[in-house]
């Protein structure tokens, strides 16, 4: 279950990712964005990419990949706790120096350096998500994060088979 929020429950800030089953193990490396870059990072920068709830972890990587791959490609969901919410830099909608960087369609230059250097300064990023306007993604360069945080579980994901109906 996803931990009740303070005054509810603990406090605790957990975030969660879903990855392929093949690379549960090096679920926090930032490999992938690495390689390719991604929304909030250029090709060469390490990012981690994870969300504030597990269904906008599930749409982030469905939007890419489709729900008839996370339906026949195993998956696991991770979550993770961040120790200490004071080093989070949270950057409101209002912050985003273009308003168009928070709606779908492919990053470009400007909105990845603006995240290149968002992750340069700060061990974790929660920002607005692109795929749920009303949801948050958190993002880390695991080298500046390192020893911030800690993994709490990883199980495999089993996605609602009415999300890849019959044709």
């Amino acid at each position: 279950m996803t931990p009740l929020p303070p005054p509810l429950g603990l406090g605790d800030l957990v975030f969660w990712r879903l990855d392929q089953a093949k690379f549960a193990s090096t679920w926090d490396s930032g490999e992938g964005s690495y390689l390719v870059g991604g929304r909030w990072s250029s090709r060469g920068v390490r990012a981690v990419y994870a969300a504030l709830d597990p269904a906008t972890a599930i749409l982030e990587v469905a939007v890419h990949k489709t729900f008839r791959a996370l339906d026949i490609v195993p998956h696991v969901l991770t979550s993770a706790r961040i120790r200490d919410v004071g080093v989070v830099r949270v950057v409101e909608a209002a912050e985003i120096p273009n308003a168009n960087w928070l709606r779908p369609g492919a990053p470009g230059a400007g909105q990845q350096s603006f995240g290149d250097d968002l992750l340069a300064s700060h061990p974790f990023i929660v920002m607005p998500s692109v795929v749920s306007t009303h949801s948050w993604i958190v993002v880390f360069d695991p080298a500046i994060a390192a020893g911030g945080y800690d993994l709490l579980a990883q199980e495999p994901f089993a996605l609602d088979t009415r999300l890849h109906p019959r044709a």
